[in-house]
């Protein structure tokens, strides 16, 4: 293997600041989670007019993944090929998230709806824009095995903070200053907090690519190449192991949407464990313990690969939510508390298995960022063809498609519980149907997600071996896979021979 100088090399601090674009998308899509509350409560949409309007816009969110995706890999500006995207995409939700949640419920009825629509869909444009620069910046931040893995734990502590500390304000501070999601107010206060901290974050993570995307640096790897939309299908048809990384971070992310809807958290915290408070404590009481799951990950990711990590906390994931199944279906799981003086067997139980699950859930929801990275070099190295922008738009495309069916999912379970004019709020009687519903929802659809993860990882060929090859014929500059050209000859060689002979 050649020797380390060879790594297109970052510092630790350059991946970490380009893990905060990732956390800036996140803090609005955590915004963007109880979008169904606001147009429900605020706005007066009914529940299923909301599912349905929110499946529409995903789709047409992930469409705009292959169009952004083309725009991307062919920009060479003299502002890089990244930075500008990460600008523009954070501009336009911030100011169409200002529109949406603000304005929306005093526009007048009859076009109300067609309102929610177009700035949604403005909104969708702009997260966009920021998504696809953090599926495919990776390329150029560094290629050297042992660092990729390192993104997986940035992004871990981030995701984790921006999730955690958005649940943890809502909860225990927004929820009790405005009497519940009723209130506007909440939703006002809450956007210009988000507009504020994606803004800053957007802002140093573009620092932290800077020195990376510039012309030149990025010319050394492109060469003089042009890319064509006809390009794409071959690119496709050819680079089996992202279909297949696509294919288990969509079963992953269908789970995710499902488990993490604002509507199963309250009926999780708010209605099953009758303290909805819970949802934003328990993301700070357990930060701390997560990270050291995340980094014993992040380990066995550098000395294994981060094939064999993704695959060993799968199913370890499977295994401990089995066992959160159990400890919800426990009968005294209402009696989990945070306080000192109640602390009782449940809480520990509940706490401990909670640890250890989420670790596994941000392993298995963040390692597949930096595999991106992996694809786009066995792209560049199949094809000789650098296109990180697609690799990003492609993952992004079914990614969100399969998110906006996660959302979908949850709307008509809901509807099939007979919520037809209103979402199950903070406080409602807990029914057998309701808890078996959750359980099902928080339980259930992660595991058959992980199970589909796990078949579809055994057809994914770039594990470590393969990838210290590859980076080591890219530095040598075999970047269109001339060997495996050669060998796909003698193979047509052989079989010609063989008619022949027949």
């Amino acid at each position: 293997m050649k020797p380390k100088e060879q790594y297109n090399n970052a510092r630790y601090w350059q991946i970490g600041l380009f893990s905060l674009n990732n956390a800036s998308t996140n803090l609005y899509l955590a915004l963007m989670g109880y979008i169904s509350y606001y147009a429900n409560s605020i706005a007066g949409f009914g529940v299923m007019l909301i599912s349905s309007l929110l499946t529409g816009l995903s789709i047409f969110d992930a469409v705009t993944d292959p169009v952004v995706g083309f725009l991307l890999d062919r920009t060479k500006g003299r502002f890089g090929k990244f930075r500008p995207f990460m600008m523009l995409g954070n501009l336009t939700m911030a100011v169409s998230s200002i529109l949406l949640y603000y304005t929306t419920h005093k526009v007048d009825s009859c076009v109300r709806i067609i309102y929610f629509v177009a700035v949604y869909g403005l909104f969708v444009l702009g997260f966009t824009f920021q998504t696809v620069v953090a599926k495919s910046g990776q390329t150029i931040l560094t290629d050297n095995p042992k660092q990729r893995p390192l993104s997986t734990y940035f992004d871990s502590l981030f995701i984790m903070a921006a999730y955690g500390g958005t649940a943890l304000f809502v909860g225990n501070y927004l929820v009790p200053k405005y009497g519940g999601f009723t209130n506007e107010g909440l939703f006002l206060e809450y956007t210009l907090w988000v507009v504020g901290l994606s803004f800053a974050g957007t802002l140093l993570a573009m620092a932290g690519i800077a020195s990376k995307d510039k012309p030149n640096v990025i010319a050394a790897q492109a060469g003089h190449q042009k890319i064509h939309a006809r390009d794409y299908w071959e690119i496709i048809r050819g680079n089996k192991p992202i279909r297949m990384l696509i294919f288990a971070a969509c079963t992953d992310k269908f789970a995710a949407t499902v488990y993490s809807h604002t509507t199963v958290g309250v009926m999780l915290y708010g209605i099953l464990m009758k303290n909805y408070g819970i949802s934003g404590l328990i993301g700070v009481v357990t930060a701390i313990p997560t990270l050291f799951v995340v980094s014993a990950g992040i380990h066995v990711a550098q000395r294994m690969g981060q094939k064999k990590s993704l695959v060993l906390f799968t199913a370890l994931g499977i295994f401990f939510q089995l066992v959160m199944t159990g400890v919800l279906m426990s009968g005294r799981i209402s009696q989990v508390s945070f306080s000192i003086r109640n602390v009782n067997g449940i809480t520990i139980w509940f706490v401990v298995v909670y640890v250890l699950l989420n670790g596994c859930k941000s392993i298995t929801n963040n390692m597949v960022v930096p595999m991106i990275a992996d694809c786009s070099d066995y792209e560049r190295y199949r094809s000789g063809k650098f296109v990180p922008g697609l690799m990003g738009a492609l993952f992004s495309f079914v990614d969100k498609v399969f998110t906006a069916l996660g959302t979908g999912f949850v709307g008509v379970v809901m509807l099939i519980m007979g919520y037809n004019q209103r979402l199950p709020q903070i406080g409602d009687p807990v029914t057998a149907g309701l808890k078996w519903t959750t359980l099902f929802l928080y339980c259930g659809v992660p595991i058959i997600g992980w199970i589909c993860s796990l078949i579809s990882m055994r057809h994914y060929s770039l594990d470590q071996q393969k990838m210290h090859h590859i980076t080591e014929e890219l530095h040598s500059g075999d970047v269109c896979g001339k060997a495996k050209e050669r060998k796909g000859g003698r193979k047509a060689l052989k079989k010609g021979h063989r008619g022949r002979q027949k």
